[in-house]
């Protein structure tokens, strides 16, 4: 009994540590696995003695295996085919010619520069080889830089992790039988590759068809299905060849997410907490297992191999791998800078380091320590200097990108369509009625008549490049559902949308970058009716240093009031659509929608009728209206849009 509850304590020990490291990287905006190797480093042996994971015995493989399963699969699962296809020859080349470049290349420098013989500097190229997605996901998550980018690094770190693992195993397959030739080894590495991708793309298309068709299984059942299938899969794979059940994962994972499943939002959302949960489990026990004391035996000369590794091998790859590609110079230079290991690296070395010391092989200990500092140097050197490089390389979409994909054609969108356009910027509505979006057509707008939930339209529009998607229909709730649906396909810089404002819907917008477009819970067909009825101009203030406090105060009290909605907002160089929670500055330039009823009282005075139609080419007259009182006085200048 008592030990037992040793062992669920290692395991409440590790789980705890994991999480509070998760949690202290989101808050401090720092690649988690910084704190996870810290964390598992203080509590181990060498540390406060808290942790000892060989305690644990064969059920720290088991753990690895299971989890490193988990995180394969929620990577093959995110991946993204449609993006895959656009960088499709540099992620081919990445994962087979540059996998045979670091391989070589890592190995001669471990042989060289480490003293490592040359079967030890070779297993360990094959274990470095790999860019894990446990920490290239999170890491993109913080430092945001253009799609292609991002989907080359996501999908290279995912397709790699198994044909590294798989690597691995033949290179240590050919250490402890070396009487086995290369041609046996490079068998043996496409039996296993050919194996998985067989058995997970057969299993992945099942359970797709099983989850769509089977009615009986309720919606608390399917995460839970597709886990067990998951790891049956993996298990299949195993016991049909060895180390092949890695592939097995991440094909089922590619295919599920291309069999556009029901509730696939919760499937991911399900997937992801288990990877996390997963990575930061393993990366504490792993950790805590590491000896200071072997890594500090390494010298110097292992240092400089992974520098080499990283400053000259990687280079290296990436330039030849995307050599006929369309990536520009600033984009092949992050994608050489950005490849840091994880947690299949560690787990599969901490597993080689027990199989190499029970065959009475020496430098297990040695490759252990060395891949974990090769983890530990990529991760911190390159994880907390990236967001720095993004912005030296101008690879940030937030203030790059520019134009706006709209949904709704009412006339509020046109007006902003205008706005956009006269600016100089792409601007594109998609709207399902017909009759709008003819009116669109009227005032010379791109307009695309369809759904905006269509994600070939959506393509064909361009929301990959744009820097705004912004959904106005006259249906908060449905404008909700699209700016999310967008968030999660597409990933555009900003994200708004016109919706009625609830509690719990915006604790969940702080994920998915939704943001409430203009003003909360703007009246939009109130304005709606306002710009038919003629009733509003059009205006544009700049908040200035001096009376910037009554200035903004002002401002606030006409929004309030309803008299006023902030359309647009010009800061320093980049044009957007104003947010609900805007926190105006001094510099600001607002281009503003006022409420006058006095045009539709003229008009009626005088027997005229009021224009749908927004003529803002040819703009009649302009007037000073005081926006703040005595001194803090800032022109307003506005125009009526009738």
């Amino acid at each position: 009994m008592e030990s037992s509850f040793e062992l669920t304590l290692q395991m409440v020990i590790a789980i705890f540590a994991g999480i509070s490291a998760q949690v202290m990287g989101e808050y401090l905006k720092i690649p988690s696995i910084v704190f996870l190797l810290m964390f598992g480093t203080l509590l181990g042996p060498d540390g406060f003695g808290l942790l000892h994971p060989q305690k644990l015995g064969v059920g720290l493989e088991v753990i690895v295996a299971l989890s490193v399963a988990v995180i394969l699969f929620e990577g093959g699962l995110n991946l993204d085919l449609r993006d895959l296809g656009k960088v499709s020859g540099s992620l081919r080349n990445l994962v087979t010619i540059g996998t045979l470049i670091t391989l070589l290349g890592g190995g001669m420098a471990a042989h060289w520069l480490g003293e490592f013989p040359w079967p030890i500097a070779f297993l360990y190229a094959s274990l470095v080889v790999v860019t894990g997605p446990t920490v290239i996901s999170p890491l993109l998550k913080q430092v945001k830089v253009d799609r292609r980018v991002e989907t080359l690094l996501e999908g290279e770190g995912v397709l790699i992790d198994p044909v590294g693992a798989i690597l691995a195993v033949v290179v240590l397959d050919t250490i402890l039988n070396s009487d086995g030739g290369a041609n046996a080894a490079f068998v043996g590495l496409g039996l296993r590759l050919s194996i998985g991708a067989v058995i997970g793309g057969l299993g992945g298309w099942l359970m797709g068809f099983l989850l769509k068709q089977a009615r009986f299984i309720s919606e608390e059942l399917k995460n839970l299905v597709v886990l067990a299938g998951m790891w049956g899969l993996f298990g299949l794979a195993q016991m049909v060849r060895s180390e092949s059940g890695l592939m097995a994962t991440v094909v089922a994972g590619v295919v599920m997410g291309a069999s556009d499943l029901p509730e696939e939002r919760l499937l991911r959302r399900f997937k992801g907490q288990l990877t996390v949960l997963g990575v930061s489990m393993l990366f504490v026990l792993l950790s805590a297992d590491l000896s200071i004391a072997s890594v500090f035996a390494l010298g110097w000369g292992s240092i400089f191999t992974v520098l080499v590794l990283m400053l000259v091998v990687r280079p290296i790859s990436v330039v030849v791998c995307t050599w006929n590609s369309d990536l520009n110079w600033r984009q092949k230079l992050f994608v050489s800078w950005i490849g840091p290991k994880g947690i299949v690296s560690a787990s599969v070395a901490s597993l080689f380091a027990i199989l190499l010391t029970e065959r009475g092989v020496n430098g297990g200990d040695s490759i252990k320590a060395l891949v974990f500092l090769t983890i530990m140097l990529t991760v911190v050197l390159q994880g907390l200097t990236a967001r720095w490089v993004a912005k030296w390389l101008k690879l940030n979409p937030e203030e790059e990108a520019t134009g706006a994909v709209i949904i709704g054609c009412n006339p509020m969108s046109r007006l902003i369509a205008r706005l956009f356009q006269e600016r100089g910027e792409s601007v594109v509505l998609i709207d399902t009625d017909p009759e709008a979006c003819q009116k669109a057509r009227d005032e010379n707008l791109r307009v695309f008549q369809s759904s905006g939930l269509d994600v070939d339209v959506l393509e064909e529009a361009g929301i990959e490049s744009v820097g705004t998607f912004l959904a106005m229909t006259k249906n908060g709730e449905i404008n909700l559902v699209l700016a999310q649906r967008a968030a999660e396909e597409f990933n555009p810089p900003r994200v708004l949308a016109v919706f009625p404002r609830d509690p719990q819907v915006n604790s969940n917008n702080n994920k998915t970058k939704v943001n409430q477009a203009f003003i909360a819970q703007l009246p939009i067909k109130t304005w709606i009716q306002y710009i038919n009825d003629g009733q509003i101009k059009l205006g544009k203030t700049t908040l200035k240093e001096a009376g910037f406090g009554f200035q903004r105060a002002h401002l606030n009290a006409l929004i309030r009031s309803g008299e006023l909605v902030p359309l647009l907002l010009e800061r320093e160089k980049s044009f957007q659509v104003a947010s609900g929670n805007e926190d105006w500055q001094p510099g600001d330039n607002i281009i503003y929608l006022l409420h006058d009823p006095r045009p539709k009282l003229l008009k009626r005075l005088s027997g005229g009728t009021s224009s749908s139609r927004l003529a803002l080419e040819k703009l009649p007259k302009v007037e000073e209206l005081p926006i703040a009182t005595g001194a803090s006085n800032t022109t307003v200048d506005e125009s009526s849009v009738n």
